[in-house]
């Protein structure tokens, strides 16, 4: 690949293919259909991005996944993977993998290896505490906001009732508290129309959106104020964790699985990567921000917050998830009410289809990937052939773009078995998730697709089990029953809410050349 010279930092994608290597399967996620293209790049956020320079004194580390050839002067990484090539002074700067800004220079570097996800942002400096307003949107959970508010001491908080039947008091329950503020709607207008109207009240420079069945952990706060010394960051959310992580069956699934819990690993806020946007059970984002873009949709019943997190993307705004900063969810574990959700967040797929068009595909891979996939998947001679030779000829292609650099048909084909893993994974969780009607369809009506189906649900939900799994946690076996509920229900769901939208936009895959 050729770039033009003279910058410290150049940058290539790797194509249709080759933006999609490197996948290790679909996340946890609080809206899988908004993930559910978590090995490809659809949304090219990176040229949008607002220019803000990073202050003095601000630090970036390398990820751990990236790889580093030719001395530290490629680089190879990023969802979706992507080769930057360095200049020696550049290079030089990174040195063990950290780099500091201290001037202009270092600060343009910087910012180049963040907005292309090779590194991660080590702040240098924090808001003060002072400078944030707690928003509580309720509807009839008095008891969740005497159990929230003594953790929110000296915050200013907004409580915001959204039509309970009883009227929230919590100054009552809660004195000593920092200041309090009731803002009551005489009837429910929904938890977006909440926030909002707590985010209209505010007065401070910013606001961290809590649910009212969540407990921040000690230093949540601390933790991801940080991110905003970055002035391109306009959000920042927090691991979501269970409540009660040891109590039935069911709750030790959502321990290991919940739809809410984005994982262990840092990571930028982007459409169409592995941490595709965040819920807004807990969020802290600039008020003037969140004003410009108009806040909540409130027209949305659901998948609000995805919608609100790639708005303030294709404003150009940068968003964060900081896992070590922790905050507590009770999770529904009666499992009526938990199916119940799992199919009402099905539901968003058709309107956020037709807000974001193509941001929502059950798969996304390229043809040959798929082919290589499929003929695999048949496990006859002339299948896995095929399969072998799709893939010797993806090597053939990305050998050409290393040609540069030392070994490379090993970085090639390193890659291509990375592709080819994704593409499986996506393939057997979408024929247990998204299209298991069809599959269903397909498995009455041959043998041979019931056992490849059989094994698919097998071996992807052993998978996710090995992946997600917690001491004190689910043995593989219920782990399995209850992933396999959960993907009924969500696909339920989809498939409902595209019937009722007259949109199958979201059943759609997005296969390129």
């Amino acid at each position: 690949m050729d770039w033009p010279g003279g910058s410290l930092v150049q940058m290539g994608g790797f194509g249709d293919d080759h933006d999609r290597v490197g996948a290790d399967g679909p996340p946890a996620t609080a809206f899988e259909a908004a993930t559910s293209c978590s090995t490809t790049g659809y949304v090219p956020y990176d040229h949008l991005m607002r220019p803000a320079r990073l202050p003095d004194g601000f630090g970036i580390r390398l990820d751990p996944k990236v790889r580093t050839y030719s001395g530290g002067r490629v680089l190879i990484g990023g969802s979706p993977t992507r080769m930057l090539k360095l200049a020696p002074t550049a290079a030089a700067m990174i040195g063990d993998g950290f780099l500091e800004v201290v001037d202009q220079q270092s600060a343009a570097v910087a910012r180049h290896l963040l907005d292309s996800g090779v590194a991660n942002p080590r702040p240098m400096s924090t808001p003060s505490a002072a400078d944030v307003t707690v928003v509580i949107p309720v509807k009839d959970n008095q008891a969740g906001v005497e159990r929230l508010l003594p953790v929110l001491k000296d915050l200013t908080v907004i409580v915001v009732d959204d039509g309970s039947e009883v009227p929230v008091e919590p100054r009552r329950a809660c004195p000593g508290t920092g200041t309090i503020t009731v803002v009551r709607h005489e009837s429910a207008r929904g938890p977006s129309a909440a926030r909002n109207s707590g985010l209209r009240s505010a007065q401070t420079r910013f606001v961290a959106f809590l649910d009212s069945d969540v407990i921040p952990r000690a230093g949540w706060l601390e933790l991801m104020l940080g991110h905003f010394s970055d002035p391109g960051v306009a959000l920042v959310a927090p691991r979501i964790v269970a409540l009660d992580p040891y109590g039935t069956a069911l709750a030790r699934y959502e321990n290991m699985r919940s739809s809410l819990d984005l994982g262990r690993k840092e990571a930028a806020v982007k459409s169409g990567s592995p941490v595709a946007y965040v819920p807004s059970a807990a969020v802290i984002v600039r008020r003037d921000v969140a004003l410009e873009c108009n806040g909540f949709d409130e027209s949305l019943e659901v998948a609000e917050d995805v919608d609100f997190c790639w708005r303030l993307q294709a404003a150009g705004w940068r968003l964060r998830y900081e896992p070590v900063a922790h905050v507590a969810h009770d999770h529904r574990v009666q499992f009526d009410k938990w199916f119940a959700r799992r199919a009402f967040y099905g539901t968003g797929a058709a309107p956020l289809a037709a807000r974001h068009e193509g941001s929502v595909p059950p798969m996304a891979m390229s043809f040959s990937t798929l082919f290589a996939c499929i003929a695999a998947a048949t496990l006859t001679r002339s299948g896995l052939a095929g399969a072998l030779g799709a893939l010797l000829f993806t090597v053939y292609r990305l050998r050409k773009m290393f040609n540069g650099l030392s070994q490379p048909t090993r970085i090639a084909a390193i890659l291509t078995a990375q592709g080819f893993v994704g593409g499986f994974w996506q393939l057997a969780s979408a024929m247990c998730r998204h299209y298991w009607p069809v599959t269903l369809l397909a498995v009455i009506a041959s043998r041979r697709i019931r056992r490849l189906a059989v094994a698919a649900a097998v071996t992807e939900g052993v998978v996710d089990w090995y992946r997600h799994r917690e001491p004190g946690g689910l043995g593989p076996v219920r782990y399995v029953l209850f992933k396999r509920a959960d993907d009924i229900a969500y696909g339920a769901g989809l498939w409902r809410g595209a019937f009722d939208a007259r949109d199958w936009a979201a059943l759609k895959p997005r296969i390129t050349k």
